[in-house]
């Protein structure tokens, strides 16, 4: 069999192993892709496609990536929804033999390792997640930084089963989730991997509805036997090397058993040549946690900007100011997961406080933190067996670092101390790792060179260091030795045998050879061994110089096998300090974020909050920390607000468009998280009672591939939050019924009021922004409801918002003024100004009327208000009535876009017109 055709069927075994992944088959400097691989490798990565004959019934379509490009045309592929099998060779190749290749690794979105294709500053996280009807099992990991933890769900039904797993996903956000394989027979298409739509027959179906509101999920099949209980057991339990895991808090947590064997199974086998180092298996309890929806998450802007989609303008931009990768992803963390105990809150406050307090302190500290780079993920790099001498420097120079600090935090205030003595404890600066690092690699290693334990380093300059290796350093001698004594030999054998013009050269070709030209050959010495007879003379060689090329030559390669050897036994080493390096790595990151928030709390004016279990949430002067800090040049004007159980658990929020309800709404939500991760707060003062869940129904927007209109999202949106809430949460309501008829949304909004208010298994603390002013009549008859509005004052004809609430409800929603700011044109202005006149006497008028008839009293028997109102006696039209009236009266003015509002004015005209 011939070579080419021992390859093509090498490269077909493989692939059949391989069926739903492209396979990148790895020739000399290239990674070919063939068949259908090849094809779509074109297409998608812009590659010349052309076809290679292997025999006369095989000519395949190929395409390449050369070797040092991989990285780039890898990312392409896996954001594409692809899995890349990446096949190396595993042997020299030799005339006559076909090179050993085996699939070192199948990446995925969840399992990329490249430092320059991920994020530094987030994490890269894989979920497994096994479900059952009314319960689940989800375990989640970041191979790029150890990271390993797992839940279990237990819910009353399968809706309230989705709807906590997906809050849980959403806040994970990862690249990948993997799920059991339903249906064998029905293998994941790449085209399918980021689908959404409904398919009955999918057996993915419950795990694409959950993965929808993430970024971009890509969903992952992996056979069913691996989820089986005692399978994932074993999986667990050979990872770990122990033989129980009751010390991971899982043992009688099968569920939690199921999908975390399951992920540990399927990063064994897709990461076959790096070990997918795993630190300890934490297991949790949502019950720890703050409970934020999607839509909560969204809607607060806790990660980015509902507008634009970027981080800028989030409240994680503004309260990250850490100095280090492994900092803020512990603080995004952190925002992601308010706490639920008031003794770990005040432990971080703690932190934050002392360092607050001493500024001098602090930026000792950003001064070494600035210089420490991602120990974390570089230490699982190094477990692994990939980093490059390049971040193996830097990792020295990194924890070199962590004895300085260690020292600053071990002297300074006493306050600081305490408050840090856990932290102080697990910064280890490991000085063997630092120790052998410094012995064993040179200062400045050819960055070009990248070598990881495989491969071959720049021939002009060697990584490991004259000093380290006995056997290195001998050859190393003998070649510089080998090389001094040619450099020497044209001199001598000049001398000794009395030929002026002899040379003493070298080629690749001939290797070293002694050139005597033509008319000196009667002086050739006899032990010179004839090697190539050329134009001019004749070139020779001696026994002697022959073991000195030998020496020369070979010694490379053994100075490239044993640098490989030994620099790979250094990471190994160092290997074996991986969990004392990820507590020295957590400790900095703790450091750092509290670092962070102190400087954030100095910079913003922010002050400490009171954190207690009781029901009040005291706010004095408080201002929305993203709002305030996208506005530096401007005075943002602070609120107060009392919330609690008894006398104020529901404040309505009226006034204009444009006057700041849902600013100082979403001000209030994001003190009381703020609080709640441990962190100071922007106000003058704060008492927190905890709250358990934050629910926001602010805004919304139509539902086009769910068959959901705006009014339908807002109308389930507001179902989940009063079949969810608790008395210790938190509710913002802003503009509830606005999507359907006055009366329609009227009536919704008070009975909504009336359940929060009236109904003990809710009875949360909320914020009620609304147009509707009919609503603050329930402060008369509701005992815990209280009204509120924004501040204007009219000057010259022209609204001016002061942004300040005050007590009491408004009149008045100043529509025309804020359609006028928009630059609505003149006539526009003017012919609505009129029409709500008209309006607005009608309804006096029909209010006079109502009032001559026998009131239908409501129940609560509060009194009638002077607006047409949900609260008043029928009103019954008389026959005379102009029904154009009638049509003015029905019309909902703040509900009509502007050529909406044109086109009415039209039709009503023509009507008009027409009864003239």
């Amino acid at each position: 069999m011939s070579n080419e055709n021992g390859l093509i069927q090498q490269y077909k075994k493989i692939k059949a192993q391989y069926p739903d992944a492209i396979l990148l088959f790895r020739l000399g400097d290239f990674y070919e892709t063939f068949e259908q691989d090849a094809i779509t490798a074109s297409e998608k990565l812009g590659l010349y496609l052309t076809k290679r004959g292997f025999n006369k019934n095989d000519s395949l379509p190929m395409a390449g990536i050369p070797f040092h490009a991989l990285e780039p045309h890898l990312k392409k592929l896996v954001d594409l929804g692809y899995k890349v099998a990446i096949c190396e060779q595993m042997t020299e190749p030799k005339p006559g033999s076909l090179v050993q290749r085996e699939v070192i690794r199948v990446v995925t979105p969840g399992t990329l390792v490249e430092p320059h294709l991920l994020e530094p500053r987030r994490n890269n996280f894989i979920v497994a997640l096994w479900l059952e009807e009314k319960s689940a099992g989800l375990a989640y990991t970041d191979i790029t930084t150890g990271e390993f933890r797992a839940t279990e769900f237990n819910e009353q039904n399968r809706a309230e089963l989705l709807n906590a797993v997906r809050q849980e996903i959403v806040r994970i956000n990862p690249a990948e989730l993997v799920a059991p394989r339903r249906n064998e027979q029905r293998r994941i298409r790449p085209e399918m991997l980021f689908q959404t739509e409904a398919d009955e027959d999918d057996p993915l179906l419950p795990y694409r509805a959950l993965t929808t509101a993430c970024e971009k999920t890509m969903l992952t099949q992996f056979e069913n036997f691996r989820w089986q209980e005692d399978n994932a057991r074993h999986a667990l339990l050979e990872h770990f090397e122990v033989a129980s895991l009751e010390g991971f808090g899982c043992a009688k947590m099968p569920l939690v058993i199921r999908a975390s064997g399951a992920l540990v199974a399927y990063l064994k086998e897709t990461q076959k040549s790096i070990a997918a180092r795993l630190n300890t298996l934490v297991t949790y309890s949502l019950k720890q946690f703050m409970a934020l929806d999607p839509q909560t998450r969204r809607n607060l802007e806790l990660e980015e900007s509902t507008r634009t989609g970027l981080k800028k303008n989030s409240l994680t931009a503004v309260l990250d100011r850490t100095h280090t990768d492994m900092g803020a992803r512990l603080l995004r963390r952190w925002i992601g997961q308010p706490l639920l105990e008031v003794p770990r809150i005040q432990a971080r406050l703690d932190a934050v406080e002392a360092l607050y307090r001493n500024a001098t302190l602090r930026d000792a500290l950003i001064d070494h933190l600035k210089n420490i780079r991602d120990i974390e993920r570089t230490t699982q790099r190094i477990s692994q067996g990939v980093a490059v001498p390049k971040e193996l420097l830097s990792f020295k120079a990194s924890l070199e670092r962590v004895e300085p600090l260690a020292e600053l935090l071990k002297t300074a205030q006493p306050e600081v101390q305490s408050a840090l003595a856990s932290i102080i404890k697990r910064l280890d600066p490991c000085t063997d790792v630092t120790g052998r690092i410094t012995e064993a690699v040179i200062d400045d290693p050819d960055l070009l060179a990248q070598f990881a334990g495989r491969g071959a380093v720049n021939k002009a300059k060697y990584v490991i260091r004259e000093g380290y290796s006995e056997e290195m350093d001998s050859i190393k001698i003998g070649v510089r030795e080998a090389k001094e004594w040619v450099a020497k030999l044209e001199e001598r054998e000049r001398t000794r045998t009395g030929i002026p013009n002899l040379k003493v050269s070298y080629n690749q070709v001939f290797g070293y050879y002694i050139e005597i030209s033509k008319s000196y050959l009667s002086l050739v010495p006899p032990d010179y061994i004839r090697k190539q007879t050329i134009a001019n003379g004749e070139r020779f060689f001696t026994s002697e110089l022959k073991e000195k090329e030998s020496l020369i030559v070979t010694a490379q390669d053994k100075i490239d096998a044993l640098e490989t050897r030994l620099y790979k036994e250094l990471l190994e080493f160092t290997g074996t300090f991986t969990a004392r390096l990820l507590e020295t790595a957590s400790a900095v990151a703790h450091i750092d974020a509290f670092v962070g928030l102190a400087e954030v709390a100095e910079r913003n004016n922010f002050v400490r909050p009171q954190i207690n279990n009781g029901s009040l949430i005291k706010i004095v002067a408080g201002r929305h920390p993203v709002v305030e800090a996208a506005n530096p040049d401007s005075v943002f004007v602070p609120n107060d607000v009392t919330l609690n159980t008894e006398h104020e658990q529901v404040i309505i929020i009226t006034g204009p468009n444009m006057a700041g309800k849902s600013t100082f709404m979403r001000q209030v939500a994001l003190i009381v998280l703020i609080a709640q991760i441990g962190s100071f707060v922007p106000a003058d003062s704060a008492t927190i009672g905890l709250v358990d869940r934050i629910f926001t129904r602010v805004g919304a927007q139509d539902d086009i591939s769910g068959g959901q209109s705006t009014f339908m999202v807002e109308m389930t949106e507001t179902s989940y939050i009063l079949s969810h809430s608790t008395p210790r949460s938190l509710i913002l309501l802003d503009e509830v019924g606005r999507g359907t008829s006055t009366y329609d949304g009227l009536a919704i909004a008070h009975a909504v009021v009336e359940y929060i208010h009236n109904n003990p298994k809710c009875g949360a603390k909320t914020l009620f922004a609304t147009h509707y002013h009919e609503l603050i009549e329930l402060a008369n008859v509701l005992p815990r409801v209280v009204n509120y509005n924004v501040a204007v004052t009219e000057e010259g004809g022209k609204v001016l918002f002061l942004r300040k609430l005050i007590p009491g409800g408004a009149d008045r929603s100043y529509g025309i003024h804020v359609a006028q700011l928009a630059g609505l044109p003149r006539s526009v202005i003017h012919r609505a100004e009129e029409l709500l006149a008209q309006l607005e006497g009608i309804n006096e008028n029909e209010m006079k009327r109502g009032r001559s008839r026998k009131a239908a009293r409501q129940p609560n028997g509060y009194e009638e208000s002077t607006q047409m109102s949900l609260f008043s006696a029928p009103i019954m039209q008389v026959e005379t009535e102009n029904p154009l009236l009638a049509e003015l009266r029905e019309l909902n003015i703040m509900e009509l876009s502007p050529i909406e509002a044109i086109n009415k004015l039209y039709e009503l005209q023509q009507k008009s017109l027409k009864n003239e």
